[in-house]
């Protein structure tokens, strides 16, 4: 490996280097083509619908039993609308957490080589804490299992698994089986007390298998490759321990590891490595200088990202031969690999075009810990088709980044995740963090409780449906009908000698007639006569309904006879 001599660099903008990175020569560009299961990888479906996203900062609600640091201000986190967050309990180094049937929460604290049984006040105080099992080595995962009509606790030590009987309302655990023993951890032999990522998780599929994550001992080495057994890798036990062998490899340090409810796919987080070498013949920081092999913080900051993606049986993830690559066009979806400066310039340790690709990446450093599936739960409906993934939040990057709970919308049809959204955020203000979250569980009562180790927490994010909209202002009476239109008055007469005869017949809408003869006389009816006197006389017809034409006259004249 030939690498250039170190020198002072230019940071670029992200977008422009992004952009330099894929002008890189190709005989170094790697472009990997699916193999095996990773054919046939489903593009996530523009039309998937994510549920409202944390947009609200809102203070967190403490019990004045609680308030101590961080919580001796006011705290404020960011979540979707109409939820609440508050503390819930403060148990120290809150790690990884499983929810019991009863509403119990088991959570584990490696530090002080126990977990920590927190069950709900049935009179509305705090949760009581209190030691459910102690003097473990490195207590990490815990997962309930039912096998053979018995439920266990599986319990991810540092150098062992181990289960218990349980039954609900249990205060302490009983039964403890060691299952599996002698796993790798900073008291191997060859490792001198030095192991990086010891800590384990496991998860259990339909089946009863158990899967098992061995992390690596360092950043990127070549040892864990060739040790017994893998490291770096999953293997895989039946439910009691036994017939263990390995499951995949290349994957640096799986933290969350859960199964799809409903199937026996299994989905990782994992943090990838720090400090990596650029990989490409070409000019990354502007200087006009070849930056191939050297170590740049304006390229650590967004590479190699963090990862969330499905493992297969037999599957290889890279690590630390090949690392996925986000600048192309589809980002962080199935990403490519880049041949590892360090481990594999030439290719000849892995070739990255048979790697598994990863499927989705997340912001480099994030540093992903806990995974869990909402399917089958009672979380909140619009959030239930999602994968929630706490992010404890990055060391090394020149901007800090994570330190919040993002979730994934799930797409049940192809069984893919969606764009990542931020769930609860604000752990991280002005640079530096108050709080780290590690892992979250949803409880029988819907809420989600999210650990964190930094200030020693538990909080309850809790759901309420917002009021449902007021009913509508009762109708208006209809308006009163419209008068009708009224009569028209019509009428004809002819007269013999001084009688004459009148006909209202010609009236239209009409319903009575009246009839006024100019020298006094009345009369009603359709029609009607009258014998005058000489002279001359207005005759008037007034017809009803009234109306403005229901009047009619006319003129007769008398002097030897009427016309």
């Amino acid at each position: 490996m030939v690498l250039i001599s170190r020198r002072r660099v230019r940071a670029f903008d992200y977008l422009l280097s992004s952009a330099v990175a894929l002008a890189a020569c190709t005989e170094d560009r790697v472009h990997p083509v699916a193999s095996n299961e990773q054919m046939t990888v489903p593009s996530v479906r523009a039309a998937l619908n994510p549920p409202p996203e944390a947009s609200l900062s809102v203070k967190v609600t403490v019990p004045a039993s609680m308030r101590s640091s961080p919580f001796n201000v006011d705290r404020f986190l960011t979540i979707p609308p109409n939820f609440s967050v508050a503390v819930y309990a403060r148990v120290g180094g809150a790690r990884f957490m499983a929810a019991a049937p009863n509403g119990d929460l088991l959570v584990s604290n490696p530090g002080a080589s126990a977990v920590y049984l927190v069950r709900p006040s049935t009179t509305g105080g705090d949760p009581a804490v209190t030691t459910w099992a102690s003097g473990l080595y490195k207590p990490h995962d815990i997962v309930f299992h039912e096998v053979g009509g018995i439920t266990y606790v599986y319990v991810a030590e540092a150098d062992k698994i181990a289960r218990y009987v349980y039954t609900t309302g249990d205060l302490t655990g009983q039964q403890r089986q060691v299952i599996i023993s002698g796993l790798p951890n900073a008291s191997t032999p060859e490792l001198g007390g030095n192991y990086g990522h010891e800590l384990k998780n496991i998860a259990l599929d339909g089946d009863n298998k158990l899967y098992v994550s061995i992390a690596s001992t360092c950043n990127v080495c070549l040892s864990d490759t060739q040790s017994t057994p893998v490291r770096a890798s999953m293997y895989v036990y039946n439910a009691d321990g036994t017939s263990g062998r390995l499951f995949a490899q290349g994957l640096r340090n799986a933290e969350g590891l859960a199964f799809v409810p409903g199937t026996n796919t299994l989905w990782v987080v994992i943090n990838n490595r720090d400090n990596i070498a650029y990989p490409f013949h070409n000019d990354w920081s502007g200087d006009g200088i070849d930056d191939y092999g050297l170590v740049m913080q304006s390229y650590v900051d967004n590479h190699p990202p963090d990862e969330f993606t499905r493992v297969r049986d037999g599957g290889n993830y890279g690590w630390p031969f090949c690392n996925p690559n986000p600048d192309t066009p589809d980002g962080m979806n199935n990403m490519p690999f880049d041949r590892d400066v360090e481990q594999n310039a030439d290719g000849a340790r892995l070739d990255c075009n048979t790697a598994d690709r990863i499927d989705k990446g997340i912001q480099a450093h994030s540093a992903p810990l806990g995974l869990t599936f909402l399917q089958g739960t009672n979380a909140p409906l619009a959030y239930r088709d999602a994968a929630v993934v706490p992010l404890h939040g990055s060391w090394n990057r020149s901007v800090k980044t994570g330190a919040k709970v993002v979730l994934f919308p799930w797409d049940p049809a192809i069984q893919m995740p969606g764009q990542q959204i931020d769930l609860v955020s604000g752990w991280l203000v002005s640079g530096s963090y108050w709080g780290r979250p590690v892992d979250a569980a949803v409880g029988p009562d819907g809420a989600i409780y999210i650990s964190d180790d930094q200030s020693g927490t538990i909080y309850k994010l809790t759901y309420s449906a917002p009021p449902p909209p007021p009913p509508p202002p009762p109708a208006p009476p209809p308006p009163p009908p419209p008068p009708p239109p009224g009569s028209v008055a019509q009428f004809t007469y002819s007269c013999s000698n001084l009688t004459c005869s009148f006909n209202g017949s010609g009236s239209t809408g009409a319903t009575s007639w009246s009839w006024a003869f100019g020298d006094g006389g009345t009369a009603t009816g359709v029609t009607t006569s009258h014998t005058y006197k000489r002279g001359n006389y207005t005759v008037t017809l007034t017809t009803a309904p009234a109306g403005s034409q229901s009047t009619a006259t006319k003129t007769v004249r008398c002097k030897k006879v009427c016309s």
